[in-house]
C-alpha cells in the first residue's frame, strides 16, 4: 500500500511538472515574440513534449489559454490582493484596493498581457477565448462594486450605477494601466494614485 501511495505520488508530481513546463513555454512565446501567433507545436516542443500532450494535458487550446491566465492572475501576479480589496467592507476601501491590485498584477507581466490583449483584439480564437471570458468577469465585477458604492451612499447623486460601472471599467483596465505605465512611462505607484483619484473625483461624494 505505502509503495502504491508512493507511485501515485510521483505521477502526481510529474503529471504537475508537465504542466508547469508546458504553461512556462506559452508565457516564454508570448514574452519573446509577442506579435507571432502562439502555436501549439512549438509550446509542446519548448516543453519537451508532444502535441497531443498539451491536449491531452489541457483538453484545448481554449483550456490552454484559460490556464495560463489563471496561472497569470493567481500564481504569478499575486491577484489575491484583488480578492481581498472585494471582501473589504467599506465599498471605498474596496474601490481603491481593486484598482491598485489591478495596476499590481498588470505591472507584474506587463509584457505577456499586452500580447494577449492584442492578439485576442485581432483575432479572439488566437488566445481561446481567455481573455474575452477574463473581460466578461471583470465586467461583472465592476457592477458588483458599483453597486456596493451605491449601496452605501459613496456616489455622487448625478452618477447612475450603470454610468459609474462604465467607467470602472474603463479605469480598471490593461489599456488604461497601460497608457500610463508604457505610454507615459510612469511608476506603478503612481499609475495607482492617477487611476484612483479620478475614478474617486468622478463618481464619490
Amino acid at each position: 500500500m505505502a509503495t502504491r501511495k508512493y507511485q501515485q505520488r510521483l505521477r502526481a508530481e510529474a503529471a504537475e511538472e508537465t504542466r508547469r513546463n508546458i504553461l512556462d513555454a506559452v508565457y516564454e512565446r508570448l514574452r519573446e515574440a509577442p506579435a507571432t501567433p502562439v502555436s501549439v507545436d512549438k509550446v509542446a516542443r519548448t516543453a519537451g513534449v508532444s502535441r497531443s500532450t498539451v491536449y491531452l494535458v489541457f483538453g484545448s487550446r481554449a483550456g490552454l489559454f484559460d490556464a495560463l491566465t489563471t496561472d497569470l492572475w493567481w500564481n504569478r501576479a499575486g491577484f489575491q490582493g484583488v480578492v481581498d480589496a472585494v471582501e473589504h467592507p467599506d465599498a471605498r476601501e474596496h474601490l481603491r484596493g481593486g484598482i491598485d491590485a489591478g495596476v499590481r498584477v498588470f505591472a507584474a507581466h506587463r509584457d505577456v498581457f499586452r500580447a494577449l490583449f492584442s492578439m485576442a483584439q485581432l483575432d479572439a480564437d488566437a488566445v481561446g477565448g481567455a481573455i474575452e471570458r477574463i473581460e466578461e468577469n471583470r465586467a461583472g465585477g465592476m457592477v458588483h462594486l458599483a453597486r456596493r458604492l451605491a449601496e452605501q451612499d459613496v456616489l455622487r447623486p448625478d452618477v447612475t450605477v450603470d454610468e459609474a460601472a462604465d467607467l470602472l471599467w474603463l479605469l480598471a483596465s490593461f489599456d488604461s494601466f497601460d497608457q500610463l505605465f508604457s505610454g507615459r512611462s510612469l511608476p506603478v505607484d503612481e499609475v495607482a494614485r492617477i487611476l484612483i483619484a479620478t475614478a474617486e473625483r468622478s463618481l464619490c461624494r
